[in-house]
């Protein structure tokens, strides 16, 4: 099957690739700017410049292939609702145009609330899905909630933070409180490449792993797996904003992304319908919390240069570990010493 993956060079796609070509598939891997690395996959696929925002240039990228996985969402431009809209209607009419047979899309678990009551960040998430629904072909969305892996947006918030706030973590009451599923990045992956090979599922499948937990709790396994001395407070007064000013501004994520991820913390975020349940258990069973941040702190990360360490292993390289880190994960998610921090958030003389 010949697959285009599109937002091949982000932290999913990067490890998704490797997955489908590992299965034999024949992969188109599109692009917005030209990937500044040279992934270990990179000279086994066929690379297609797109810009989502053009219908013109989407129908041309999708061309002869049978098979869509769109990975798309942008949460740094503060117009970003509206051009996930705009991205996601060409890619629907591109997917009819070409007579691809599957459209796949990776989202969010969305809270069974008004749309009032949710977050841009997931009510994009919900409008995009309504999107592709329309597509003339058969689609399924895959929602998860919390991604766990080495270079994960979510899982790096966590780590800084969890690395920076010292001993005593104040943890905000309403977010405290709710539950999550968090699903390794390596079960993730599995999903999604089932889900493009089975395209008699459509609907939505929840992408979650074993446990349910609270923030809280999450937030203590991941001290016990990086052998951290962590104390949380749950706090009553922390405004939402706030919360996500401070979260912005602590961690080396772009602030932007943070502000934006904040605000969905406060709901839950289970399984309604488990991909598990449908696509079966992956090889060995799914991932815990525990065990997908035990793989994902395992190894070093690779150089900036593009050479790995010596016990590093690519997480986007062919039988590698997706919960490792990769040399193609942005700069804000490579490690620096909390005196590095420091030195970086102190004003300049």
């Amino acid at each position: 099957m010949r697959v285009a993956v599109v937002g091949a060079s982000g932290y999913v796609g990067s490890r998704l690739v490797p997955e489908l070509l590992r299965r034999d598939h024949d992969v188109v891997a599109t692009h917005h700017r030209s990937p500044s690395t040279a992934y270990p996959w990179s000279d086994d696929v066929e690379w297609r410049r797109v810009d989502v925002r053009d219908e013109a240039a989407v129908v041309g990228a999708l061309s002869e292939v049978d098979a869509i996985c769109y990975l798309v969402h942008g949460l740094d431009d503060p117009d970003f609702m509206r051009l996930d809209r705009q991205a996601a209607d060409n890619v629907a009419y591109a997917a009819g145009v070409v007579g691809a047979s599957r459209l796949v899309y990776f989202s969010g678990i969305v809270p069974d609330l008004p749309p009032e009551e949710l977050s841009d960040h997931l009510l994009s998430r919900l409008e995009v899905e309504q999107i592709l629904a329309t597509a003339g072909t058969s689609v399924l969305t895959l929602r998860a909630s919390m991604v766990v892996g080495a270079g994960s947006t979510s899982f790096e918030v966590m780590r800084q933070t969890s690395q920076r706030l010292g001993v005593v973590q104040t943890v905000p009451a309403w977010m405290g409180s709710s539950i999550i599923q968090p699903v390794s990045v390596t079960d993730a992956v599995y999903y999604l490449a089932e889900a493009l090979e089975r395209t008699e599922i459509t609907g939505h499948l929840d992408v979650v792993g074993p446990d349910r937990l609270s923030y809280l709790a999450l937030l203590r396994t991941y001290a016990g797996a990086a052998r951290l001395v962590r104390v949380q407070l749950p706090v009553w007064l922390a405004p939402v904003d706030i919360v996500a000013r401070v979260a912005g501004r602590l961690v080396d994520v772009p602030a932007p992304v943070v502000e934006s991820l904040i605000p969905s913390l406060g709901h839950d975020m289970v399984a309604d319908r488990d991909a598990a349940d449908v696509l079966g258990e992956p090889v060995g069973g799914r991932l815990t919390v525990a065990e997908a941040i035990r793989r994902s702190l395992a190894t070093r990360w690779v150089n900036r240069n593009g050479a790995a360490a010596d016990d590093a292993v690519d997480g986007a390289a062919v039988g590698g570990d997706p919960q490792a880190p990769s040399v193609g994960d942005p700069a804000w998610a490579r490690d620096r010493s909390v005196l590095d921090w420091l030195r970086g958030s102190l004003p300049r003389r």
